[in-house]
């Protein structure tokens, strides 16, 4: 009896012995691993977030460029695809969880952009935006609206053909007995301070940061600079993260030696329009114009 006593206690210690090498080994491979994990980069901290800042148009006025140039600065992260959820109701009713999930993995002092150029003109846009953030920066890229009528017809052609669709000139759908439409959709879009009247009521003008998207296009970064400060970015993007493609006919941005350029989309030749028609539409936007221009305190040189 006393003999299996003894060897119970002796198998007792042995084991003992064991389970500390053991965690003795488990503790330093922790300590490993730790000490491999740069400090603050804990993936607890990176997270997806609601924006800070939207653009939300206008369509076709150059908010694909205006993202992907926002992208360059290393505290911007933007959400690649159009979200399209406060102008859809199918994607509101989805719930804040559910756009939450459409955001890029940030870090804290990250900023996250969104844009969906639907939003400017959509009636329930701005009221769902100021419910879920009053604090939110908005981006508003205008273009000359007569160009931008034109090239907007110009997407939905393109489409039209590519989905062998039957489409109409543009010149029929913008005049009526030789008179400008004031049906046309394309050209309510281009009705831009009808549009941002509806966000004035909610943001103070300071919220909203206008962009040239006509300079944007033929000199990025000075457009860049002024919305790193609406921002309140610090200064990062430089002149040198842009040259111009000959080829291609407008500004690519070069980052960490590798250059982007935007799609094929972008540049594509406009769809005809006579002159005369044309001249009628920009005679038409003169005094839509010049309201907006005193609503934003800016003059843009437009036809």
């Amino acid at each position: 009896m006393f003999w299996t006593l003894l060897l119970a206690l002796i198998l007792l210690l042995l084991l003992q012995a064991q389970l500390l090498v053991c965690l003795h080994e488990l503790r330093a491979s922790l300590t490993s691993v730790t000490s491999a994990t740069p400090s603050g980069s804990s993936n607890a901290s990176a997270l997806q977030r609601l924006p800070g800042a939207i653009i939300i148009g206008v369509r076709k006025g150059g908010t694909r460029a205006l993202l992907e140039m926002l992208n360059l600065h290393p505290d911007v992260e933007v959400a690649k695809n159009e979200i399209h959820y406060f102008n859809l109701d199918e994607n509101f009713r989805k719930g804040l969880d559910w756009y939450r999930a459409q955001m890029p993995i940030t870090l804290p002092g990250q900023l996250t952009v969104e844009k969906t150029p639907g939003y400017f003109t959509a009636t329930l846009a701005p009221k769902r935006i100021w419910a879920t953030n009053p604090a939110v920066k908005l981006l508003l890229i205008v273009r000359d609206p007569a160009e931008r009528l034109v090239s907007d017809y110009t997407q939905v052609l393109h489409n039209r053909i590519q989905q062998n669709k039957p489409y109409q000139p543009l010149e029929e759908l913008l005049l009526s007995q030789e008179h400008i439409n004031p049906k046309y959709k394309a050209l309510q879009r281009s009705f831009y301070y009808q549009h941002l009247a509806r966000w004035l009521e909610l943001f103070p003008r300071e919220q909203m940061h206008i962009v040239d998207g006509e300079a944007l296009i033929q000199n990025p970064f000075p457009e860049l600079q002024k919305a790193e400060m609406f921002l309140e970015l610090p200064s990062r993007i430089k002149p040198d993260n842009f040259y111009f493609n000959v080829t291609k006919g407008f500004y690519c941005m070069l980052s960490a030696g590798h250059d982007k350029c935007l799609d094929e989309s972008k540049g594509r030749p406009h769809a005809p329009l006579s002159s005369e028609a044309f001249q009628k539409l920009c005679r038409y936007l003169r005094v839509p114009n010049q309201i907006f221009f005193r609503m934003v305190g800016q003059r843009f040189d437009w036809c």
